[in-house]
């Protein structure tokens, strides 16, 4: 079986939410260009996160690119809903992995190539194959993985505008 999180810190989180619904976390991230397209991501006091760019992207493939970058924080925050989900309903997990794809128009080449005001920029398709070996029922399954879908907060950032303040 897969090591899942505590039901007691599972039900203090939901307690916290409930108390104060409101409440806006800051996320942070600070990205220094180390050289061509590699970059490094300093987030809290983890170790850098890399991210560069393929060859065919001009980069030196040595980490994943932006746009696999997000499709990683997208099934990563989708797992996180799937094992909270489990975790509420306790339901053992397995094993869970996700295969993503997306679908990208780079043709643009970052406002330098084909700027056609017409083109839709950035992913413009998703997919998502969730594999979820667990004791729950398959309607359990389903319904937790819609939930888990419905309240990532990745996935609401991706179907929702975002407002962009550039200082």
């Amino acid at each position: 079986m897969l090591e899942l999180i505590s039901k007691a810190g599972l039900d203090d989180l939901k307690a916290k939410g409930k108390s104060d619904p409101q409440v806006v976390k800051t996320a942070k991230c600070k990205t220094i260009v180390k050289k061509r397209f590699i970059h490094e991501n300093l987030i809290r006091n983890l170790a850098p996160h890399i991210i560069d760019e393929p060859h065919s992207l001009l980069g030196d493939d040595t980490a994943p690119n932006p746009t696999e970058a997000l499709l990683a924080a997208l099934g990563s925050c989708i797992c996180v809903g799937i094992q909270a989900n489990c975790v509420n309903k306790n339901i053992a997990i397995e094993s869970l992995d996700m295969e993503l794809e997306g679908d990208i128009n780079i043709t643009a080449v970052w406002g330098t190539g084909d700027l056609d005001e017409n083109k839709e920029l950035g992913i413009t398709d998703i997919r998502l194959k969730i594999n979820l070996v667990s004791d729950a029922t398959e309607e359990q399954r389903k319904a937790i993985i819609k939930n888990a879908i419905r309240w990532s907060p990745v996935v609401n950032t991706l179907l929702r505008n975002v407002r962009f303040h550039e200082e």
